[in-house]
């Protein structure tokens, strides 16, 4: 369940958007994305503004099966990005798909990545995506990356939900290695009010990976900033840096992060 409702969803994509581009004016795109290997922020760029258009056809056609998308993978034609061209183009393809989304409402049947899914889906992930990408972005740019407080809690939400789901023993089987007696984890945001209940547990002990947003004993425990923490699980930044502070097993938090992926 998400934190934010689907109007909300849409209109943040825009509003993520409308952030990224106000940070790349007037900046050297052909600096190198560290987050992104082989890339650099044009060429990022490209590669979100491609998803949100490939995602806006998917949603105006309630498309049954993934359509191409190989015109957002293969970036070599854009290393040389001018960002008074490419932020109008982005901007445009967030409203295409905000208005796609809005049009078709949240509970249209469509084909989606992963299992039972509707344009609901869309909506929340392109949210999230355009925030990651745009922290991948803004830091590439040296600048410093912010995100609304119920936009991060959200955004870790979906990010336990998508990572946990019991299909990706299916397609990964590699994953079961993490379950086991005793194997825990704890996330911690340190810089928000009771109010919100901004503490994770991994929990790897059964069948199946779970979490629950709770405050409990771990085997590892990660404390620090919410946007921090919301950075180390989609491996912008490292588990063991100065934004946070690692108590317990350090080794089960790195074997985690090593198997458990999406984004």
């Amino acid at each position: 369940m998400t934190l934010l409702s689907y109007d909300r969803l849409c209109s943040e994509i825009v509003a993520q958007t409308g952030l990224l581009t106000s940070g790349i004016e007037g900046a050297d795109l052909t600096v190198p994305v560290p987050s992104c290997p082989g890339w650099n922020v044009g060429q990022l760029l490209r590669h979100l503004g491609g998803g949100q258009r490939w995602a806006a056809d998917m949603v105006r056609a309630r498309a049954t099966e993934a359509l191409p998308d190989d015109h957002f993978r293969d970036l070599s034609p854009y290393a040389d990005e001018d960002p008074a061209v490419v932020g109008p183009w982005l901007t445009e393809g967030a409203a295409e798909l905000a208005e796609a989304l809005r049009e078709a409402g949240p509970d249209a049947r469509m084909w989606t990545p992963v299992p039972g899914g509707n344009t609901a889906f869309f909506a929340r992930r392109f949210v999230h995506e355009t925030a990651l990408h745009r922290a991948d972005a803004i830091l590439a740019l040296g600048a410093e990356f912010t995100l609304q407080q119920e936009v991060a809690l959200d955004a870790l939400d979906e990010w336990m939900e998508l990572g946990s789901l019991p299909f990706h023993f299916e397609v990964h089987p590699w994953m079961r290695e993490l379950l086991g007696p005793g194997r825990t984890l704890h996330f911690h945001a340190t810089d928000t009010g009771p109010e919100a209940n901004a503490e994770w547990v991994v929990d790897l002990t059964g069948e199946v990976i779970a979490w629950r947003r709770a405050h409990e004993k771990a085997a590892v425990a990660v404390r620090g900033p919410l946007t921090e923490l919301l950075l180390l699980v989609y491996k912008r930044r490292p588990a063991h840096g100065e934004t946070v502070e690692v108590l317990g097993d350090a080794k089960l938090l790195d074997f985690w992060l090593e198997r458990v992926s999406f984004g």
